[in-house]
Protein backbone atom coordinates (compact mmCIF):
# COMPACT_ATOMS: atom_id res chain seq x y z
CA UNK A 1 0.00 0.00 0.00
CA UNK A 2 1.34 3.30 -0.74
CA UNK A 3 2.81 5.05 2.47
CA UNK A 4 1.39 8.58 1.95
CA UNK A 5 -2.28 7.02 1.16
CA UNK A 6 -1.74 5.26 4.49
CA UNK A 7 -1.14 8.32 6.18
CA UNK A 8 -3.95 10.06 4.47
CA UNK A 9 -6.59 6.83 5.43
CA UNK A 10 -5.43 7.12 9.15
CA UNK A 11 -5.60 11.10 9.08
CA UNK A 12 -9.30 10.69 8.16
CA UNK A 13 -10.20 8.29 10.11
CA UNK A 14 -8.82 9.93 12.94
CA UNK A 15 -10.28 13.27 12.35
CA UNK A 16 -13.77 11.50 12.60
CA UNK A 17 -15.25 14.63 14.33
CA UNK A 18 -17.56 13.53 16.70
CA UNK A 19 -15.56 11.52 18.62
CA UNK A 20 -12.45 14.13 18.62
CA UNK A 21 -11.17 16.34 20.69
CA UNK A 22 -10.55 18.91 18.11
CA UNK A 23 -14.09 18.77 16.54
CA UNK A 24 -15.59 21.92 18.30
CA UNK A 25 -12.49 23.96 17.16
CA UNK A 26 -13.07 22.21 13.38
CA UNK A 27 -16.57 23.13 13.13
CA UNK A 28 -15.74 26.62 14.52
CA UNK A 29 -13.22 27.24 11.41
CA UNK A 30 -15.19 25.53 9.13
CA UNK A 31 -18.32 28.43 10.08
CA UNK A 32 -15.37 30.92 9.95
CA UNK A 33 -14.93 30.45 6.63
CA UNK A 34 -18.32 30.53 5.41
CA UNK A 35 -19.44 33.49 7.40
CA UNK A 36 -16.05 34.97 6.06
CA UNK A 37 -17.32 34.52 2.40
CA UNK A 38 -20.72 35.60 3.11
CA UNK A 39 -19.27 38.98 4.20
CA UNK A 40 -17.41 38.95 1.52
CA UNK A 41 -19.79 38.57 -1.33
CA UNK A 42 -22.00 40.79 0.08
CA UNK A 43 -19.76 43.93 0.76
CA UNK A 44 -18.20 43.23 -2.83
CA UNK A 45 -22.12 42.89 -4.27
CA UNK A 46 -23.19 45.84 -2.96
CA UNK A 47 -20.18 48.04 -2.80
CA UNK A 48 -19.94 47.15 -6.56
CA UNK A 49 -23.87 47.65 -7.07
CA UNK A 50 -24.17 51.26 -5.07
CA UNK A 51 -21.23 52.29 -7.63
CA UNK A 52 -22.88 50.86 -10.74
CA UNK A 53 -26.05 52.21 -10.01
CA UNK A 54 -24.91 55.88 -8.51
CA UNK A 55 -22.54 55.99 -12.63
CA UNK A 56 -25.35 54.86 -14.32
CA UNK A 57 -27.70 57.70 -12.73
CA UNK A 58 -25.27 60.58 -13.07
CA UNK A 59 -24.90 59.39 -17.09
CA UNK A 60 -28.42 59.62 -17.19
CA UNK A 61 -28.72 63.33 -16.96
CA UNK A 62 -25.56 64.26 -18.51
CA UNK A 63 -23.86 61.26 -20.89
CA UNK A 64 -20.47 60.08 -19.51
CA UNK A 65 -18.80 62.87 -21.50
CA UNK A 66 -20.23 66.50 -22.67
CA UNK A 67 -18.90 68.33 -25.16
CA UNK A 68 -19.54 71.81 -25.01
CA UNK A 69 -18.70 75.50 -25.75
CA UNK A 70 -15.55 76.80 -23.68
CA UNK A 71 -17.72 78.26 -20.67
CA UNK A 72 -15.57 79.72 -17.33
CA UNK A 73 -18.98 80.16 -15.70
CA UNK A 74 -19.28 76.38 -15.56
CA UNK A 75 -23.59 77.10 -15.61
CA UNK A 76 -25.73 74.27 -15.99
CA UNK A 77 -27.87 76.24 -18.57
CA UNK A 78 -26.50 77.06 -21.44
CA UNK A 79 -26.71 80.40 -23.57
CA UNK A 80 -24.16 80.28 -26.62
CA UNK A 81 -25.86 77.38 -29.32
CA UNK A 82 -23.50 75.03 -30.98
CA UNK A 83 -24.22 73.73 -34.69
CA UNK A 84 -25.39 70.23 -34.92
CA UNK A 85 -23.03 70.14 -37.80
CA UNK A 86 -19.95 68.64 -36.35
CA UNK A 87 -17.88 65.67 -37.70
CA UNK A 88 -18.33 63.56 -34.44
CA UNK A 89 -22.22 63.95 -34.62
CA UNK A 90 -24.46 61.83 -34.84
CA UNK A 91 -21.20 58.98 -35.03
CA UNK A 92 -18.46 59.46 -33.44
CA UNK A 93 -16.23 57.28 -35.39
CA UNK A 94 -12.83 58.58 -34.64
CA UNK A 95 -13.30 57.25 -30.86
CA UNK A 96 -14.34 53.29 -31.54
CA UNK A 97 -15.39 53.38 -27.89
CA UNK A 98 -17.71 55.67 -28.08
CA UNK A 99 -22.06 54.02 -28.19
CA UNK A 100 -23.99 57.14 -28.80
CA UNK A 101 -23.60 60.66 -29.26
CA UNK A 102 -26.97 62.58 -28.49
CA UNK A 103 -27.94 66.53 -28.58
CA UNK A 104 -29.27 68.55 -25.74
CA UNK A 105 -29.49 71.84 -24.09
CA UNK A 106 -30.78 72.86 -20.95
CA UNK A 107 -32.61 76.40 -19.91
CA UNK A 108 -33.43 77.95 -16.50
CA UNK A 109 -37.49 78.48 -16.10
CA UNK A 110 -39.85 78.82 -12.90
CA UNK A 111 -43.06 77.02 -13.00
CA UNK A 112 -46.19 78.18 -11.31
CA UNK A 113 -49.19 77.13 -9.99
CA UNK A 114 -52.34 78.80 -8.22
CA UNK A 115 -50.62 78.83 -4.77
CA UNK A 116 -47.10 78.23 -5.57
CA UNK A 117 -44.03 78.65 -7.45
CA UNK A 118 -40.55 76.55 -8.40
CA UNK A 119 -37.53 77.05 -10.02
CA UNK A 120 -36.30 74.47 -12.13
CA UNK A 121 -34.10 73.82 -15.00
CA UNK A 122 -35.54 72.61 -18.59
CA UNK A 123 -33.16 69.80 -20.51
CA UNK A 124 -34.24 70.07 -24.07
CA UNK A 125 -33.72 66.51 -25.55
CA UNK A 126 -34.51 65.07 -29.30
CA UNK A 127 -34.65 62.05 -31.39
CA UNK A 128 -31.60 60.97 -31.04
CA UNK A 129 -32.09 60.87 -27.29
CA UNK A 130 -31.34 57.68 -25.46
CA UNK A 131 -33.86 56.43 -22.93
CA UNK A 132 -32.41 53.23 -21.97
CA UNK A 133 -31.25 54.45 -18.60
CA UNK A 134 -33.61 57.26 -18.05
CA UNK A 135 -37.15 54.67 -18.60
CA UNK A 136 -36.10 52.84 -15.55
CA UNK A 137 -36.80 56.20 -13.04
CA UNK A 138 -40.71 56.59 -15.05
CA UNK A 139 -42.23 56.18 -11.91
CA UNK A 140 -46.29 57.35 -13.82
CA UNK A 141 -47.00 58.55 -16.67
CA UNK A 142 -45.18 58.44 -20.24
CA UNK A 143 -41.69 60.16 -21.28
CA UNK A 144 -42.23 62.70 -23.84
CA UNK A 145 -43.00 62.28 -27.17
CA UNK A 146 -40.35 64.28 -28.88
CA UNK A 147 -40.43 62.51 -32.20
CA UNK A 148 -43.89 64.68 -33.54
CA UNK A 149 -43.87 67.04 -36.52
CA UNK A 150 -45.19 69.69 -34.11
CA UNK A 151 -42.75 70.79 -31.17
CA UNK A 152 -44.52 68.59 -28.20
CA UNK A 153 -45.45 70.64 -24.86
CA UNK A 154 -45.44 67.46 -22.93
CA UNK A 155 -42.65 67.46 -19.77
CA UNK A 156 -41.04 64.71 -17.92
CA UNK A 157 -41.27 66.10 -13.93
CA UNK A 158 -39.56 64.72 -10.80
CA UNK A 159 -41.52 63.26 -7.88
CA UNK A 160 -40.11 65.67 -5.41
CA UNK A 161 -40.98 68.68 -8.01
CA UNK A 162 -44.58 66.78 -8.45
CA UNK A 163 -44.93 67.02 -4.93
CA UNK A 164 -44.05 70.43 -3.98
CA UNK A 165 -46.09 72.02 -6.62
CA UNK A 166 -48.87 69.38 -6.36
CA UNK A 167 -48.59 68.26 -9.59
CA UNK A 168 -49.85 64.89 -11.32
CA UNK A 169 -49.69 63.26 -14.66
CA UNK A 170 -51.87 64.81 -17.28
CA UNK A 171 -51.74 68.64 -14.97
CA UNK A 172 -51.12 71.96 -16.68
CA UNK A 173 -47.86 73.46 -15.97
CA UNK A 174 -47.39 77.10 -16.81
CA UNK A 175 -43.62 77.93 -16.87
CA UNK A 176 -41.60 81.41 -17.55
CA UNK A 177 -38.48 81.81 -19.06
CA UNK A 178 -36.32 84.74 -18.27
CA UNK A 179 -34.12 86.48 -20.11
CA UNK A 180 -31.72 89.36 -20.00
CA UNK A 181 -33.85 92.81 -20.58
CA UNK A 182 -37.08 91.27 -21.44
CA UNK A 183 -40.14 90.21 -20.48
CA UNK A 184 -40.17 86.14 -18.96
CA UNK A 185 -41.27 84.39 -21.75
CA UNK A 186 -44.42 81.72 -20.89
CA UNK A 187 -44.77 78.51 -21.75
CA UNK A 188 -48.01 76.13 -20.84
CA UNK A 189 -46.76 72.50 -20.82
CA UNK A 190 -48.57 69.28 -19.85
CA UNK A 191 -47.08 66.62 -17.47
CA UNK A 192 -46.57 63.58 -19.29
CA UNK A 193 -44.84 61.59 -16.98
CA UNK A 194 -43.01 61.64 -13.46
CA UNK A 195 -39.93 60.45 -12.78
CA UNK A 196 -37.78 59.46 -9.47
CA UNK A 197 -33.97 58.85 -9.76
CA UNK A 198 -33.29 58.88 -6.21
CA UNK A 199 -30.32 61.62 -6.88
CA UNK A 200 -31.44 64.91 -4.99
CA UNK A 201 -29.58 67.34 -6.95
CA UNK A 202 -31.32 66.57 -10.04
CA UNK A 203 -34.39 65.44 -8.79
CA UNK A 204 -35.36 68.93 -7.57
CA UNK A 205 -34.45 71.03 -10.60
CA UNK A 206 -34.63 69.11 -13.81
CA UNK A 207 -37.74 68.58 -15.78
CA UNK A 208 -37.36 67.09 -19.12
CA UNK A 209 -39.05 68.32 -22.94
CA UNK A 210 -38.28 68.99 -26.24
CA UNK A 211 -35.44 70.43 -27.67
CA UNK A 212 -37.04 72.49 -29.88
CA UNK A 213 -38.94 74.47 -27.12
CA UNK A 214 -35.64 75.92 -26.16
CA UNK A 215 -34.68 76.91 -29.68
CA UNK A 216 -37.77 78.83 -30.16
CA UNK A 217 -37.20 80.39 -26.93
CA UNK A 218 -33.71 81.19 -27.29
CA UNK A 219 -34.57 82.22 -31.02
CA UNK A 220 -31.64 79.24 -32.37
CA UNK A 221 -31.98 77.68 -35.59
CA UNK A 222 -33.09 74.45 -35.93
CA UNK A 223 -29.47 73.12 -36.54
CA UNK A 224 -28.34 74.56 -32.79
CA UNK A 225 -28.11 72.66 -29.85
CA UNK A 226 -26.38 73.55 -26.38
CA UNK A 227 -24.61 70.91 -26.16
CA UNK A 228 -23.54 67.02 -27.06
CA UNK A 229 -23.61 63.89 -24.53
CA UNK A 230 -21.86 61.08 -25.52
CA UNK A 231 -21.84 57.71 -23.79
CA UNK A 232 -18.96 55.04 -23.56
CA UNK A 233 -18.88 51.62 -23.96
CA UNK A 234 -16.60 50.83 -21.05
CA UNK A 235 -17.27 53.59 -17.91
CA UNK A 236 -14.01 52.19 -16.26
CA UNK A 237 -12.36 53.54 -19.31
CA UNK A 238 -13.50 57.14 -18.95
CA UNK A 239 -10.70 58.54 -18.60
CA UNK A 240 -8.73 57.03 -21.61
CA UNK A 241 -11.84 57.85 -23.85
CA UNK A 242 -12.15 61.59 -22.43
CA UNK A 243 -8.70 62.37 -23.17
CA UNK A 244 -8.83 60.56 -26.95
CA UNK A 245 -12.22 62.56 -27.36
CA UNK A 246 -11.24 66.16 -26.64
CA UNK A 247 -7.96 65.93 -28.63
CA UNK A 248 -10.30 64.73 -31.66
CA UNK A 249 -13.45 67.34 -31.29
CA UNK A 250 -12.88 71.31 -33.03
CA UNK A 251 -10.24 73.50 -31.07
CA UNK A 252 -13.65 75.76 -30.12
CA UNK A 253 -15.27 72.91 -27.74
CA UNK A 254 -14.30 71.32 -24.63
CA UNK A 255 -14.84 67.91 -23.64
CA UNK A 256 -15.30 67.06 -19.62
CA UNK A 257 -16.31 63.31 -18.41
CA UNK A 258 -18.57 63.23 -15.69
CA UNK A 259 -15.64 61.94 -12.96
CA UNK A 260 -14.63 65.93 -14.22
CA UNK A 261 -17.70 67.55 -13.70
CA UNK A 262 -19.23 65.54 -10.41
CA UNK A 263 -15.23 65.55 -8.65
CA UNK A 264 -17.21 64.86 -5.14
CA UNK A 265 -19.67 62.09 -6.42
CA UNK A 266 -16.99 60.09 -7.65
CA UNK A 267 -14.27 60.26 -5.03
CA UNK A 268 -16.75 59.32 -2.68
CA UNK A 269 -17.49 56.67 -4.91
CA UNK A 270 -13.74 55.62 -5.01
CA UNK A 271 -14.07 55.52 -1.23
CA UNK A 272 -16.01 52.47 -1.39
CA UNK A 273 -13.04 50.33 -2.98
CA UNK A 274 -10.96 51.06 0.12
CA UNK A 275 -13.67 50.21 2.04
CA UNK A 276 -14.48 46.55 0.13
CA UNK A 277 -11.14 45.63 0.06
CA UNK A 278 -10.53 46.71 3.94
CA UNK A 279 -13.36 44.53 4.68
CA UNK A 280 -11.92 41.62 2.54
CA UNK A 281 -8.57 41.97 4.40
CA UNK A 282 -9.96 41.83 7.49
CA UNK A 283 -11.90 38.91 7.05
CA UNK A 284 -9.02 36.86 5.73
CA UNK A 285 -7.07 38.11 8.53
CA UNK A 286 -9.91 36.09 10.55
CA UNK A 287 -10.09 33.13 9.10
CA UNK A 288 -6.78 32.45 8.29
CA UNK A 289 -6.23 32.54 12.13
CA UNK A 290 -9.24 30.53 13.34
CA UNK A 291 -7.80 28.08 10.38
CA UNK A 292 -4.34 28.46 11.41
CA UNK A 293 -6.12 27.34 15.23
CA UNK A 294 -8.03 24.53 13.79
CA UNK A 295 -4.98 23.08 12.12
CA UNK A 296 -2.58 23.63 15.22
CA UNK A 297 -5.30 21.78 17.19
CA UNK A 298 -5.54 18.85 14.72
CA UNK A 299 -1.65 18.27 14.74
CA UNK A 300 -1.48 18.44 18.83
CA UNK A 301 -4.40 16.15 19.11
CA UNK A 302 -2.78 13.55 16.47
CA UNK A 303 0.76 13.96 18.16
CA UNK A 304 0.95 9.99 18.95
CA UNK A 305 -0.10 9.20 15.68
CA UNK A 306 2.14 11.47 13.58
CA UNK A 307 5.09 9.84 15.97
CA UNK A 308 3.87 6.72 15.05
CA UNK A 309 3.80 7.49 11.02
CA UNK A 310 7.37 8.93 11.46
CA UNK A 311 8.72 5.81 13.17
CA UNK A 312 6.87 3.40 10.00
CA UNK A 313 9.00 5.82 7.93
CA UNK A 314 7.05 8.64 6.69
CA UNK A 315 8.50 12.00 5.72
CA UNK A 316 7.76 15.27 7.71
CA UNK A 317 6.46 16.56 4.01
CA UNK A 318 4.43 13.64 3.75
CA UNK A 319 2.45 13.84 6.67
CA UNK A 320 2.49 17.64 6.12
CA UNK A 321 0.71 17.63 3.00
CA UNK A 322 -1.90 14.91 4.47
CA UNK A 323 -2.89 17.47 6.87
CA UNK A 324 -3.06 20.12 4.46
CA UNK A 325 -5.07 18.19 2.17
CA UNK A 326 -7.60 18.09 5.59
CA UNK A 327 -7.47 22.01 5.88
CA UNK A 328 -8.30 22.41 2.33
CA UNK A 329 -11.26 19.90 3.05
CA UNK A 330 -12.41 22.48 5.77
CA UNK A 331 -11.59 25.08 3.47
CA UNK A 332 -13.77 24.16 0.79
CA UNK A 333 -16.60 22.74 2.95
CA UNK A 334 -16.85 26.38 4.61
CA UNK A 335 -16.31 28.32 0.59
CA UNK A 336 -19.76 25.57 0.05
CA UNK A 337 -21.84 26.96 2.61
CA UNK A 338 -20.52 30.41 1.91
CA UNK A 339 -21.18 30.99 -1.19
CA UNK A 340 -24.71 28.79 -0.94
CA UNK A 341 -25.84 31.44 1.69
CA UNK A 342 -24.02 34.52 0.57
CA UNK A 343 -25.55 34.21 -3.23
CA UNK A 344 -29.05 33.60 -2.11
CA UNK A 345 -28.83 36.37 0.31
CA UNK A 346 -27.64 38.64 -2.30
CA UNK A 347 -30.38 37.10 -4.73
CA UNK A 348 -33.15 37.66 -2.34
CA UNK A 349 -31.88 41.62 -2.15
CA UNK A 350 -32.12 42.08 -5.75
CA UNK A 351 -35.33 40.54 -6.09
CA UNK A 352 -36.90 41.39 -3.47
CA UNK A 353 -35.19 44.78 -1.77
CA UNK A 354 -35.76 44.20 1.93
CA UNK A 355 -33.16 46.71 2.80
CA UNK A 356 -33.73 50.64 1.88
CA UNK A 357 -31.59 53.10 2.26
CA UNK A 358 -31.29 56.99 2.59
CA UNK A 359 -31.61 58.48 -1.00
CA UNK A 360 -30.03 61.59 0.36
CA UNK A 361 -26.99 60.55 1.78
CA UNK A 362 -26.87 57.10 -0.39
CA UNK A 363 -28.58 58.38 -3.91
CA UNK A 364 -30.11 55.56 -3.78
CA UNK A 365 -33.72 54.27 -1.92
CA UNK A 366 -32.72 50.47 -2.20
CA UNK A 367 -29.57 48.95 -1.52
CA UNK A 368 -28.31 48.11 -4.95
CA UNK A 369 -26.39 44.52 -5.52
CA UNK A 370 -24.20 43.43 -8.21
CA UNK A 371 -21.97 40.52 -8.49
CA UNK A 372 -20.22 38.59 -11.12
CA UNK A 373 -19.33 35.33 -11.44
CA UNK A 374 -15.65 36.86 -12.24
CA UNK A 375 -16.23 38.21 -8.55
CA UNK A 376 -17.27 35.04 -7.47
CA UNK A 377 -14.24 32.83 -8.60
CA UNK A 378 -11.68 35.71 -7.36
CA UNK A 379 -12.97 35.12 -3.80
CA UNK A 380 -12.68 31.40 -3.66
CA UNK A 381 -9.59 31.50 -5.27
CA UNK A 382 -8.59 34.18 -3.43
CA UNK A 383 -9.61 32.74 -0.39
CA UNK A 384 -8.21 29.07 -1.39
CA UNK A 385 -4.59 30.20 -2.38
CA UNK A 386 -3.90 32.67 0.51
CA UNK A 387 -5.18 30.19 3.51
CA UNK A 388 -3.59 27.34 2.02
CA UNK A 389 -0.05 29.43 1.30
CA UNK A 390 -0.65 30.59 4.83
CA UNK A 391 -1.14 27.19 6.20
CA UNK A 392 2.27 25.98 5.51
CA UNK A 393 3.94 27.20 8.49
CA UNK A 394 2.04 25.74 11.20
CA UNK A 395 2.82 22.40 9.63
CA UNK A 396 6.07 23.02 10.68
CA UNK A 397 5.46 21.70 14.04
CA UNK A 398 5.07 18.52 12.47
CA UNK A 399 9.18 18.68 11.61
CA UNK A 400 9.60 19.50 15.32
CA UNK A 401 7.57 16.38 16.84
CA UNK A 402 10.41 13.16 18.14
CA UNK A 403 8.61 9.84 17.48
CA UNK A 404 9.43 8.52 20.59
CA UNK A 405 8.65 11.50 22.49
CA UNK A 406 5.14 11.42 20.35
CA UNK A 407 4.64 8.13 21.31
CA UNK A 408 4.56 8.60 25.13
CA UNK A 409 2.11 11.75 24.29
CA UNK A 410 -0.61 9.88 25.17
Amino acid sequence: MNLEYFIARRVQSSTAYKNSVSAPIIKIAIAAIAIGMIVMIIAVATGVGLQKKIKEKVSAFNGDISISLFDRNNSITTTRPISRDQPFYPDFNEVPDVSHVQAVATKGAMIRTATDFEGVILKGVGTDYNWDLFDDFIIAGTRPDVSLEKTSKDILISDDIARRLNLKVGDKARTYFMKPNEEPIGRAFTVSGIYDSGLEEYDTKFIIGDLRNIQKINKWQDDEVGKFEVFVNDFNDIDRIGREVYLEVPQLLDARTIKDMYPTIFQWLALLDGNIYGIIGIILIVGIINMITALLVLILDRTAMIGLLKSLGATDWNIRKVFLYNAMSLILQGLFWGNLIGLGLVAIQYFLAPLTLDPATYYVSQAPVYISWWHVLLLNLGTITICLLVLILPTLVISRISPVKAMRFE
